[in-house]
Order: C-alpha cells, then sequence, then structure tokens
C-alpha cells in the first residue's frame, strides 16, 4: 500500500481525500476481521485523526490510531498484529532510497519503442507514466501505488485460501500493465543497437523484481485478510472442541473464548427485565399517561410482570475424571456472576465443600487453584458429597433455586444417595445435570447416571464450550 500520496497530512482535494481514506478503510476491515469492535462513530473519529496526522509517521500512525480504536489489554494486542500485518505491505515503496532516484535524472527520456502500449491503469502516476517508465527509472514509489490500485481492482480483499496467491498476483501484475513491458523489451532487442540492449537487459531484471515483489505482496495480503477469518476458524474449532482434549497451548485463547461468552451473556440479561402482559390494560397508568388529552385513552399501558434473575446453586465434581472440564464451568459462572442475583458455588469430589467466597474474593486464575488445591484430583464419593450438602446447605434450596450438578455420575460403586438428589428436586426449582461424558458411556461401568436422571429435569452431555453455552443460555432465557 503506498502512501506517498498522503504522507505529508490531508489530502486537499476530494479525490485525493477519497483516495487518502482507502488505506483506513481497508485497515479497519482488517481489525474487524481480526475481531477488535469497531464502531460507526470510532471508524469516524479514525479517519479525522488520520485527515490530521497524515500516513507519513508509521509510528505517530499507530499510537494515534491505537487511542482511538483499542478499549483494553486485549483489544490492544489484537489492534497491534492488525496494525503490523496490514502496514507492513509498505515495505516494497520504503525500499526506494534517494540514490535511486537521482541517478534516473529527471525521467525525461526520448521516445522508445513499445511505448505506444502504455495501460491506463497508472494513473495515478499521471497518465504517461506507464509501468514501463516507472521500471526504467527504478520509480518504486510509483510502481508501489501501481500495484496497490492494480490489487484493489483484481479484488485482492478477497483472499483467503494459500492457492489463490499466483492467481492475484498474475491478475495484479497484468493489471499493472505486463503485456506493455513484454512489448517494450521486444522493440528494445529488435533494435540493434547496444544502449537498445542494455536497456531490455535491466528491463527484464526489473521485471524479475517486480514478480518477486507482486507474489510477496499477495502473500502478505494473504496473511492480513486471511487473518481474521483464521481467527474465526479456530474460534469455532475450540468452541466445538471437547475440553478434556484442549492443548496446554490452547488454554489461555480458551479461556479468553470464555470470558468473551461470559461478557456478553451478562450483557444480554443484565438488565432488570419485564414481561408485557398483553391484554391486561393497566387502567391507572393509562389514565395518568392521558391526562393532557382529558383522560381520554389514545396512549394505552399494559401490565408488566417483574422477571427475577436466576439464583442457581452449582455443584462441581473436580475429582481427577473431570478436573479440567470444571475449571471452565467454574470460569464461566465467575463472569456471570453480575447476572445472577444469587450464586453459591460448591465442590466436592469425596466430600463437599462451599468455595462461594472464594470465587467472590480472588481472582478467577487464583479461585480456581485455590479450589482444585483444596479439592482436585481426589476420588468421586458422590454419595457423601450429596450427605454433606444436605447436612449444610439444604435449607437454602427453595422453588426459586436452579441447582447444576456437573459430573461423570461415577462413584466407583459407593452408595450413589439417590434418596439425597430426591429430596432436593421436591425442594428446587429445577436440576440440571451436566455430563462431561459421551451419551454412549452412560450407565456403563460405575456410571450412576441412569439411576439420578429420574430427579432431573434436564441431563444433558456438557463436553465443550458450545454446550456449556447453550446450557446458560437456556438457564437465562428460562428466567426471563
Amino acid at each position: 500500500m503506498s502512501t506517498a500520496a498522503t504522507a505529508d497530512g490531508a489530502a486537499s482535494s476530494p479525490s485525493m481525500r477519497a483516495a487518502a481514506s482507502e488505506p483506513l478503510r481497508q485497515f479497519l476491515q482488517v481489525a474487524r476481521g481480526a475481531g477488535l469492535r469497531v464502531s460507526a462513530s470510532e471508524g469516524i473519529d479514525a479517519a479525522r485523526a488520520v485527515d490530521i496526522i497524515g500516513y507519513g509517521d508509521r509510528t505517530r500512525l499507530k499510537d494515534t490510531l491505537g487511542l482511538v480504536l483499542a478499549k483494553s489489554p486485549d483489544e490492544k494486542a489484537l489492534y497491534d498484529d492488525a496494525f503490523d500485518l496490514y502496514f507492513r505491505r509498505d515495505d516494497f515503496a520504503e525500499a526506494e532510497e534517494p540514490q535511486a532516484r537521482a541517478q534516473s535524472g529527471d525521467g525525461q527520456r526520448s521516445d522508445s519503442p513499445g511505448q505506444e502500449g502504455t495501460n491506463d491503469i497508472n494513473s495515478t502516476n499521471g497518465p504517461s507514466q506507464s509501468l514501463a517508465d516507472m521500471l526504467e527509472d527504478d520509480d518504486r514509489a510509483g510502481v508501489a501505488t501501481a500495484m496497490e490500485t492494480a490489487a484493489r481492482d483484481a479484488g485482492m480483499e478477497k483472499i483467503r485460501l494459500k492457492t489463490q496467491k499466483n492467481v492475484y498476483a498474475r491478475q495484479i501484475i497484468m493489471r499493472m500493465g505486463l503485456r506493455e513491458v513484454q512489448h517494450r523489451i521486444e522493440a528494445l532487442r529488435a533494435t540493434e543497437s547496444l544502449e537498445a540492449a542494455e536497456r531490455a537487459r535491466g528491463l527484464e531484471q526489473r521485471l524479475a523484481q517486480l514478480w518477486d515483489a507482486v507474489r510477496d505482496f499477495a502473500d502478505r495480503s494473504l496473511q492480513v485478510y486471511a487473518y481474521g477469518a483464521t481467527e474465526r476458524t479456530r474460534e469455532r474449532q475450540l468452541r466445538a472442541m471437547r475440553l478434556e482434549n484442549i492443548e496446554p497451548h490452547q488454554l489461555e485463547r480458551m479461556r479468553i473464548l470464555v470470558r468473551q461468552e461470559a461478557k456478553r451473556l451478562a450483557t444480554r440479561y443484565a438488565a432488570v427485565r419485564r414481561k408485557h402482559l398483553r391484554g391486561q390494560l393497566d387502567v391507572r397508568r393509562t389514565l395518568r399517561r392521558n391526562m393532557s388529552w382529558g383522560g381520554i385513552p389514545f396512549i394505552t399501558v399494559w401490565k408488566q410482570k417483574r422477571i427475577e434473575k436466576a439464583r442457581v446453586m452449582v455443584l462441581c465434581d473436580v475429582s481427577g475424571s473431570v478436573a479440567w472440564i470444571a475449571q471452565f464451568l467454574l470460569m464461566f459462572l465467575y463472569a456471570l456472576t453480575e447476572v445472577l442475583s444469587d450464586i453459591r458455588s460448591y465442590a466436592y469430589s469425596d466430600s463437599l465443600i462451599e468455595i462461594s467466597d472464594i470465587m467472590e474474593k480472588e481472582p478467577i486464575d487464583d479461585a480456581i487453584d485455590h479450589v482444585m488445591a483444596l479439592m482436585g484430583f481426589g476420588t468421586s464419593n458422590y454419595g457423601n458429597a450429596f450427605s454433606d450438602f444436605e447436612k449444610g446447605w439444604m435449607p437454602h434450596v427453595t422453588n426459586k433455586t436452579t441447582v447444576i450438578i456437573l459430573g461423570d455420575a461415577r462413584g466407583n460403586d459407593t452408595d450413589p444417595r439417590t434418596d439425597i438428589l430426591g429430596r432436593v428436586a421436591k425442594r428446587a426449582k429445577k436440576i440440571i445435570w451436566l455430563n462431561p461424558e459421551l451419551r454412549s458411556t452412560w450407565g456403563a461401568g460405575d456410571s450412576d447416571i441412569y439411576r439420578y436422571a429420574p430427579f432431573c429435569n434436564l441431563v444433558r452431555v456438557c463436553s465443550t464450550l458450545n454446550d456449556l453455552e447453550h446450557v446458560i443460555t437456556d438457564l437465562l432465557d428460562d428466567s426471563v
């Protein structure tokens, strides 16, 4: 992308201003594709900033746009990656040195054979400046501008696959004026002159360099425009991947996805929600609203029902078999505390303890480590865990409480104490059991899931982030 025309600040004419805004428009597209949230107003602010500072000082441009577009540490990291990917495509134009232009003279040259084949694609350098002229003059800034124009006309923004690189590279160089350069080389060779032969060899050499530059440009464009698509593909794969199969190097990205999804749900459900009872007229409020019209009910007001946020008690199995998955559930619910008006968390393996204070007062990573240090990686005993819950916290279960149990229901052939779960079911609004195992393994070996299922309102496989998201969304929707 050439920035020569805009290096000194804002463009003066409407056409120049439009040309100057094109790199910013493309960059904002790349930034959004990379996951950066850029609103329309922020895009306008970015355009105004570029009008003032221009593109000439890359460091100043990056810092300025960063202040406008990046609003958090996570977004700052995304912004830095997107900026470096997009603007480093200028390397070809910036490689030009003053000596090269000085040695090329004033660019005035007598008519040479093949000049009549000039291509109009290079109109940004003046109608008489063809690709062959720019190559002979070693006008790298002009070539870079022509390359960017040709790439835009060829639809380079749509590149997504490696197999498309050579296709786009050929389209770009053809639009720049490849045939005119080839015709000039042939004409120079046909002229029996040492000077013409030398010019032909020089033009061939620079044409080969241009091919390399165009291929490199296409490769970098692939990185830029496929970056967001690649990230979204990876995110979809992580969301659908079984949590127990998450690799250590994918853990941080998975945590980011969990936080993002939890915040999205929090934004959606945080406000106090009301349900309009259509057909039930609120006479008093209707009369009050229409006092200006003498009580004639031009505006009707319907009765509303206030929707209370869900009250949840979460029992997480943190024994060795499901400890990894329990961490993600705790992380998800940790971020949803602003949505749920009353959430109490418990961890169990061979016994059960409440961990609500830990989850509320400590940072999420520290809280998970603390919980796992207290109860994690033990041997499951669901009977003892349910017995501890009944003795210590059964009075807190009401008809407004949803009890979520995460576990594989494998009690190592101990007493499952289904009677206790039956008593919980009678007091609670509902019981949701999330089992990380595949349904085909339920009931095999020491699995007691089918003994517990009759007392649950919902028993579902929960082994991916998508599964977890659907369960929590259903839980929150049920309270609306």
